[in-house]
């Protein structure tokens, strides 16, 4: 590991990893799939976040250590230290990681966004951080979130610093083009996506998608797979939808990974959910996992987190919660047996 502290590698240092039939994990690894949690490394010197994470995932995916803004707060500062406590935490684990993510339009750091650059400015700016951040964790990330969000709902390129605001100089879809271009001179063996979400079903924003990858792929671009979020309420799903659009984009010989799931349901103040909406929660994981992996293309599962305890839905959606597949003391909940099944099912 590069410039990682050695207090905080001792913070997660948890023990052996109990072996049991009944965890993701194997279950997964009997699948040949990955099944993963983002996670916080601020939250690994806690032992039952810690144990729970390495028992039950082998993928794990910082939930903003990576980003540009934490880990480039500066033109030449460069903050790896909490990223690289969830790589070795991984490396200890067996686990491999996921990168997320390298251009978004949000979480970009103050001098970058009040910096008044020229489109060549940003061009070279944006270059030197895909390369040097792709370079640090050369060989220990095998797939990267290139670019995060880069479409609206109507299907437009939405309108961004990195885009057209000034931009990089480039039109259109040109500037992710390039972008993944950039990372992949800089790791060429690691798996590069395209990662949004509301694009899970067939519709305008993932028709756009669908077009762009067909494109890249046509010409050569260093494309690997396209994430599809799925932060979903319990109305929102449309299983039909979801399978012909996940089957277009295997066709293409891209992978699809399921990058940020979650179900937010409706609780009460003290972020109790009912027992009826629990197991409509995990018909909902059930049915987006059994779309997905009814195509060996489909290759990662991941939650958005894990446990309740740290959800961000509470603070994004007041008055819903309970999305993950553990609730706030780590027990599993109707969801974890969902996606259980749904990973022992051929």
């Amino acid at each position: 590991m590069k410039n990682t502290c050695p207090l905080l590698l001792a913070l997660i240092v948890i023990g052996p990893m109990p072996v049991s039939p009944q965890t993701l994990r194997e279950a997964a690894n009997q699948r040949g799939v990955k099944i993963g949690a983002a996670i916080a490394p601020a939250h690994l010197g806690e032992t039952e976040y810690a144990a729970t994470a390495a028992r039950e995932f082998n993928q794990v995916e910082p939930e903003n250590a990576m980003k540009f803004g934490p880990i480039q707060p500066g033109p030449q500062t460069f903050n790896w230290a909490p990223a690289d406590v969830v790589v070795a935490f991984a490396q200890q684990h067996g686990m491999a990681v996921r990168g997320h993510n390298l251009v978004w339009h949000r979480q970009n750091p103050g001098w970058i966004t009040s910096g008044h650059f020229t489109a060549d400015q940003l061009h070279s700016i944006l270059q030197d951080h895909i390369t040097k951040v792709v370079i640090h964790y050369h060989g220990q990330i095998y797939a990267w979130d290139v670019v995060n969000e880069a479409f609206n709902a109507d299907g437009t390129l939405r309108s961004t610093i990195w885009a057209d605001s000034p931009g990089i100089g480039m039109s259109g879809t040109a500037y992710i083009e390039q972008a993944f271009r950039w990372a992949h001179a800089a790791d060429p063996k690691a798996l590069l996506f395209y990662n949004d979400y509301d694009a899970e079903v067939m519709n305008a924003k993932s028709d756009s998608i669908y077009r762009m990858a067909k494109d890249f792929k046509a010409r050569g671009v260093p494309l690997d797979g396209i994430g599809l979020q799925m932060h979903f309420k319990l109305d929102e799903t449309r299983f039909a939808s979801m399978e012909a659009n996940i089957k277009r984009i295997a066709e293409l010989g891209l992978q699809v990974q399921i990058t940020e799931l979650d179900v937010r349901i409706p609780v009460g103040p003290s972020g109790e959910a009912s027992a009826a909406d629990l197991r409509r929660q995990a018909d909902v994981y059930r049915n987006a996992a059994e779309a997905c992996l009814k195509f060996p293309q489909c290759t990662a599962i991941q939650t958005w987190g894990f446990t309740d305890k740290y959800s961000w839905i509470p603070h994004e959606d007041p008055g819903f919660g309970a999305g993950l597949e553990f609730d706030t003391n780590y027990r599993p909940k109707p969801a974890f047996y969902a996606l259980l099944d749904a990973l022992r099912t051929r």
